[in-house]
């Protein structure tokens, strides 16, 4: 069989690790680079070489799927798992967050709140399935469960800096979601993974096997129609090329993907056109110091700046590694309308730093050796109240078309690198399945 795989993502190169086997594969990438928002920038820095993440990642101990990818393709060597500290900037100051005695200490919170934050947290640990809260109010359930207070001084500027002005429209199943991801920390606190050379390791692997079994991977080249005739797939048209195929995998964001079908996917339409994402404006600093000298990981902030975390990528993986400091300092925003991705590069990269200096009195920018800045529009869906009810399934019902991405169930109630190689391989699976059953019937 020929399949088309559109998008080069984690998901999409999943899929296609999957099928090629068997199949012939193309994959299509509109962009220069392979691996979408795992895709890695290559820095030359005083004459060492290193690829880093255009936007950072790591691993956690459930992500069973990607672990497992790791391990089949003769990665596993590369594995760290590193302590990454957490603390959260109030006032001012920073507060570590790792272990439940440095949570108890957090001063924002009374002792009464700090009991009730703890009792929530105990709470969502024993919540197993969260398909109940997907319609209720992540923001009303916090007030109902734990109080103003620690809504407040807590969750609000976590979730504005996730979401924006649409923070206080996302479900308590997302909440609950991201909460399980991240305190799974003992005594000594949160444990990550990291592979050593970064996650363009994963990509060069995921991409070599492909190739090696006669997959090709097409980059610069954007498909703008997935070409229906008689509620079957035909084919994609690429550059007014037309390529014809036995079944396509999309990727790509939702609303893309109404566009690319011309709005012949029926019922499932409107669920496409509803769905809506955020983008991220990522900046990523070489830097000659380091920034946090309390030895932080991550730092979640309240504090008038226009970011909404600073992810020191150097406290967490060896610094020796890169030869100078490495920090993120990223945002997300709901629109294009948004200054974050209306101003230019030096403009934002500009505020950012301005940011920097507010929060780090020892931070100058004599210190910068280099700032990118990575922006994409469709970073991740918002994960309104109901949300559930648009979770897109792997085959939507119409002949040869095959879904897989942060849109699929894989990667509800939170997404992650996990969710998008579970959603890749579904999407193979449901292909190989439905192709079987066809054979028989």
């Amino acid at each position: 069989m020929k399949i088309i795989i559109i998008g080069s993502g984690l998901a999409g190169l999943s899929a296609g690790y999957k099928l090629c086997k068997s199949n012939e594969i193309v994959i299509f990438e509109k962009d220069a680079e392979i691996g979408g928002m795992a895709a890695s920038y290559c820095q030359d820095f005083a004459g060492k070489k290193y690829f880093i993440e255009k936007y950072y990642h790591h691993i956690f101990r459930s992500d069973t799927e990607l672990l497992d990818l790791i391990r089949e393709l003769g990665l596993e060597g590369q594995m760290l798992w590193l302590k990454g500290k957490n603390a959260y900037f109030v006032d001012g100051k920073n507060y570590p967050m790792n272990t439940p005695a440095e949570i108890l200490r957090f001063k924002p919170l009374s002792f009464t709140d700090l009991a009730k934050l703890g009792l929530l947290v105990l709470r969502i640990k024993m919540i197993n399935d969260t398909t109940s809260y997907d319609r209720i109010n992540a923001k009303a359930w916090i007030l109902d469960t734990a109080g103003k207070s620690v809504y407040e001084n807590f969750f609000a500027p976590l979730m504005k800096s996730k979401f924006g002005e649409n923070a206080e429209n996302v479900s308590a199943a997302w909440l609950i979601g991201r909460v399980k991801i991240r305190s799974d920390r003992g005594k000594e606190g949160e444990k990550l993974g990291y592979l050593r050379g970064g996650f363009n390791s994963l990509i060069e692997a995921l991409v070599k096997d492909i190739v090696a079994h006669g997959g090709r991977i097409l980059q610069n080249k954007a498909v703008t129609e997935i070409l229906i005739e008689d509620n079957k797939v035909q084919g994609v048209v690429a550059d007014r090329d037309f390529i014809p195929c036995d079944a396509v995998i999309s990727t790509v964001e939702p609303k893309v993907l109404d566009t690319l079908t011309k709005g012949k996917l029926g019922a499932l339409q409107k669920t496409l056109q509803s769905i809506r994402y955020q983008g991220t404006a990522c900046a990523l600093i070489g830097l000659d110091r380091g920034l946090m000298k309390d030895g932080n990981y991550w730092l979640n902030i309240k504090a008038d700046v226009p970011f909404g975390a600073v992810i020191e990528h150097t406290n967490f993986m060896p610094f020796e590694d890169y030869g100078e400091h490495l920090v993120y300092v990223t945002s997300y925003f709901q629109d294009k309308n948004d200054p974050l991705w209306l101003n230019n590069e030096e403009e934002v990269l500009d505020s950012y730093l301005k940011g920097l200096e507010t929060m780090f009195p020892d931070f100058i920018r004599r210190d910068v050796h280099w700032a990118k800045l990575f922006r994409r529009m469709d970073t991740a869906p918002v994960y309104e109240q109901g949300y559930l009810q648009k979770v897109l399934p792997f085959a939507p019902g119409l002949s040869g078309l095959y879904l897989a991405g942060m849109f699929s169930p894989t990667n509800y109630p939170e997404r992650s690198m996990n969710g998008s190689v579970k959603a890749g391989f579904e999407s193979a699976n449901t292909l190989v399945k439905n192709i079987l059953i066809s054979k028989t019937s």
